[in-house]
């Protein structure tokens, strides 16, 4: 059972499940496409076997570390909002959970890059009500965490500034 599902409450409806957009596996992509032109580098200009053999495993093995990890973090990652809160859940067995209620509030922003608009994702930043009291230590507001590569951020926006 998701841990948004585990912790709705009797009546609570979700608008909108948010996820991590699959921008998230560049790391992995990157390595795929390096290692890749590398062999075929080699190859061409006729590097010894061994050497292929070499950049091809060390690329394969960074490759698949990057997207397995790419994946268990999207994995482990929950972003609800319901027609009463902001739900967000990371990690695995050290779980961080951040819960916000829609009238705590105060502003919702989104920041998307060239890129971000190209492919429909970016950065969430939810700030909260109360002032002065919301301050962090280092002067910025409190909300929840800014949530990075969020897929549809404007639709999750949306799903929150509608009342």
């Amino acid at each position: 059972m998701s841990y948004v599902k585990s912790v709705l409450q009797p009546g609570e409806k979700v608008r909108v499940m948010g996820h991590l957009h699959w921008i998230a596996y560049w790391h992995a992509m990157l390595f795929l496409v390096l290692g890749t032109a590398l062999v075929w580098l080699e190859y061409q200009f006729k590097i010894n076997d061994l050497v292929i053999s070499i950049t091809a495993a060390t690329f394969g093995v960074l490759f698949l570390v990057a997207f397995l990890r790419t994946w268990f973090v999207r994995w482990i990652t929950e972003i609800a909002i319901t027609d009463r809160r902001i739900i967000y859940k990371r990690g695995f067995i050290n779980r961080h959970t951040e819960e916000m209620n829609m009238d705590k509030v105060a502003s919702v922003d989104v920041d998307q890059t060239i890129f971000g608009r190209l492919l429909d994702y970016g950065t969430i930043h939810i700030i909260g009500t109360g002032g002065a009291q919301s301050l962090d230590r280092d002067g910025s507001a409190h909300g929840i965490e800014h949530l990075h590569r969020i897929a549809h951020p404007l639709a999750m926006r949306n799903a929150i500034v509608v009342k």
